[in-house]
């Protein structure tokens, strides 16, 4: 393995890192009606548990209001079992065909434990980026050990590795920055 393999790995590693904390950011609820709050909500669809979105039309008419459009009626009362069972605090309501979600707005106190959520969120994902760079230096390292480079490769190898992390790093704080930009406004 050369260092560029090492680099491209680590880069991949860090991406889908980064895209699986930002799907998790777009789960966490605002004040706003969206769809990506359902979308990824598991449903025992005739003993197989299936996502949402793959069962469903998901739509936003407006700020509070999510209205899921089943394809197959049969399913309405597992999609409701389902969203009653998830955290997001929203009661379902349904005429046989389509299921209404009315989003309510938040409360000052629960914006901030979103605040706080996020906050803890983003940690993981720089903890993430962090244990990523660890194994990839210790593979840059092992080069060197193993006589495959120079110690001048090795630290330039160590460098652009941190360049990298650097990268995914201010991605996850400008990500953080914009959804509690969103999270707190009122």
């Amino acid at each position: 393995m050369t260092i560029k393999e090492i680099l491209h790995n680590t880069e991949e590693k860090m991406k889908k890192s980064f895209e699986s904390m930002n799907r998790q950011f777009h789960e966490v609820r605002t004040g706003r009606a969206s769809p990506s709050l359902v979308e990824g909500l598991h449903i025992d669809y005739y003993g197989t548990p299936t996502m949402l979105k793959q069962l469903a039309a998901i739509s936003a008419p407006d700020a509070h209001l999510i209205v899921i459009q089943p394809w197959d009626p049969a399913v309405i009362v597992e999609i409701e079992k389902a969203i009653m069972k998830s955290n997001l605090g929203i009661t379902p309501s349904n005429d046989g065909k389509i299921i209404r979600l009315a989003v309510p707005q938040l409360s000052k106190e629960r914006r901030q434990e979103l605040a706080k959520l996020i906050h803890k969120m983003s940690e993981d994902g720089r903890v993430s980026m962090r244990t990523i760079r660890r194994d990839s230096k210790e593979a840059v390292e092992k080069l060197e050990k193993d006589k495959a480079i120079s110690e001048d490769e090795k630290f330039r190898g160590v460098d652009e590795l941190q360049k990298v992390v650097d990268k995914y790093i201010a991605k996850i704080d400008e990500l953080l920055k914009n959804k509690e930009k969103e999270v707190l406004e009122f």
